[in-house]
Formats: structure tokens, C-alpha cells, sequence
């Protein structure tokens, strides 16, 4: 079964797109797939960033309201 994906191009420089092919090769797969997957390990940092900033007084509240 061939599965079609939707592409678009995306403009990089030069040095950029080198790094993409070395990082690809290491990894043994393509370079879309390396920014795929360069594009997920950022979402996760972000997701990280925010899960270490310290609660807002709200958040808190709702953390030590008692059930029922």
C-alpha cells in the first residue's frame, strides 16, 4: 500500500540543511523525519518549560480545595 503525504517546501539555509543530512544519516532515516522529529523534541522542551514554572495562586487553590 503506498501512502501519499502532503509536502511543502521549506527555505533553510545552506550549513542548516547540511546539519539536517548529517543528523538524518546518524539517525538512519530522512531529513523530513528529522525535522519531524526535531519539531516534536521543541514542543516537548516548551511543555517542559512551562511544567517547571512555579503555580499560579489559582492552580494552587484548585490543588487544595477539599472533595466534595
Amino acid at each position: 500500500m503506498l501512502i501519499c503525504m502532503q509536502t511543502t517546501s521549506v527555505r533553510i539555509d545552506g550549513h542548516t540543511h547540511e546539519e539536517l543530512k548529517r543528523l538524518a544519516e546518524e539517525l538512519g532515516t530522512t531529513v523530513g523525519r528529522t525535522v519531524s522529529l526535531a519539531v516534536r523534541a521543541l514542543r516537548q522542551d516548551r511543555a517542559g518549560e512551562q511544567l517547571a514554572q512555579p503555580l499560579r495562586a489559582d492552580e494552587t487553590a484548585w490543588l487544595d480545595a477539599e472533595l466534595g
